[in-house]
């Protein structure tokens, strides 16, 4: 006979959990494993929510296994270490983000990275190496094995930093590796959403010239005058897209929704690169003749890995590279998710989780 969740660890735990596609989230009570000796545990203090955690409450992705506890954008501090650990102790402030298991022995995680490791265990919703499930960060505390577990810069804001371990280091890692990184590059942005705004404040540190492409007039302002880009283009309008022809390094495009990609190739310089981001639900179509006319490159990029994560975290506390946020308690999780799915925050909502989440 299964155990109950409350029941399979033995350290008792209690956050909020969809039950139903619903994706309605309620307090739930439930347990979490004993410290091993590389694991590390740690009081959740702040939990930032990133649009896929609604698509995994609501099974939109058709994965969802019920309940489901989100949140990988964590930040804590250390209750406790295991006989072997060796990189942190009690009291330090830490981040988990999108993982806290991989295999360990193939060629990604050999190159340090573990984000495109084929058994990768995401840090909720997955069945863990002992076979549960694994909960994420909605929930009073975490244990994570220590190689999943990152050091927190002293001078990185717990909250406002919280997003950087999704958000961030996703379009942190393709600038680095398509090597928009450099000052004098010349960088575009598509959306101006939660990955969006940090694609472009990263982009800035590096010293790239940054011109933000966006179907939202409104969102000029934003762009120019609080994110500090360089440029502003509404990607609807082919005289604005035609000023900007053969102008750019590289593209972020950061956006889920289904969008045109053809004009956003021809704003690419020869050997520029559109890299995805975001996730759009029906396949792309591009006409090959734009590619090959240019030598233009079309790629994707996930979540970085463990190390380059660490980089990240260090870069943006050196550069002041924070996430806009709303600070939330964790009752107001429906609403927030329901102002998620109409865009209507800005840029990302992080749940106050130690002031708020009470023990049912």
């Amino acid at each position: 006979m299964a155990k109950s969740l409350e029941s399979e660890h033995p350290i008792k735990a209690y956050g909020y959990a969809a039950r139903d596609i619903s994706g309605v989230l309620s307090p739930i009570t439930f347990s979490r494993r004993s410290t091993g000796s590389k694991d590390v545990r740690f009081k959740v203090l702040y939990c930032g929510i990133c649009h896929s955690d609604l698509h995994f409450a609501k099974n939109e992705w058709g994965m969802t296994t019920y309940p489901i506890i989100p949140g990988h954008e964590i930040v804590g501090v250390v209750t406790e270490v295991g006989t072997k650990v060796e990189k942190f102790k009690v009291g330090d402030n830490v981040g988990v983000g999108c993982l806290v298991g991989t295999c360990g022995s193939c060629q990604s995680c050999a190159n340090d990275l573990e984000s495109y490791c084929p058994k990768q265990i995401l840090t909720y919703g997955f069945p863990y190496h002992d076979g549960t499930l694994t909960y994420g960060g909605y929930s009073d505390h975490m244990v994570a094995d220590e190689h999943f577990v990152l050091r927190w810069p002293e001078n990185l804001p717990l909250d406002s930093g919280a997003p950087l371990l999704c958000a961030g280091i996703t379009t942190y890692s393709p600038l680095r590796h398509f090597g928009l990184d450099k000052p004098g590059m010349k960088v575009g942005v598509v959306g101006l959403g939660g990955l969006g705004h940090v694609a472009v404040k990263f982009a800035k540190a590096f010293g790239a010239e940054v011109t933000v492409f966006s179907t939202t007039p409104a969102k000029k302002q934003e762009a120019l005058e609080g994110l500090k880009a360089d440029h502003f283009i509404v990607s609807k309008d082919p005289e604005q897209m035609q000023s900007a022809a053969s102008s750019l390094d590289g593209i972020i495009d950061t956006v889920s929704a289904n969008h045109p990609i053809s004009p956003l190739l021809s704003v690419l310089k020869q050997d520029g690169k559109l890299v995805f981001v975001g996730v759009p639900e029906k396949p792309v179509e591009i006409a090959t003749y734009s590619l090959i006319m240019g030598r233009k490159i079309v790629s994707g990029s996930a979540t970085g890995g463990l190390k380059e994560t660490q980089e990240m975290l260090d870069f943006a506390a050196e550069h002041g590279v924070t996430a806009d946020i709303e600070l939330i308690p964790i009752d107001y999780l429906n609403t927030a998710m329901d102002r998620v799915l109409k865009s209507d925050v800005r840029y990302r909502f992080v749940i106050d989780v130690a002031k708020s989440l009470k023990a049912p």
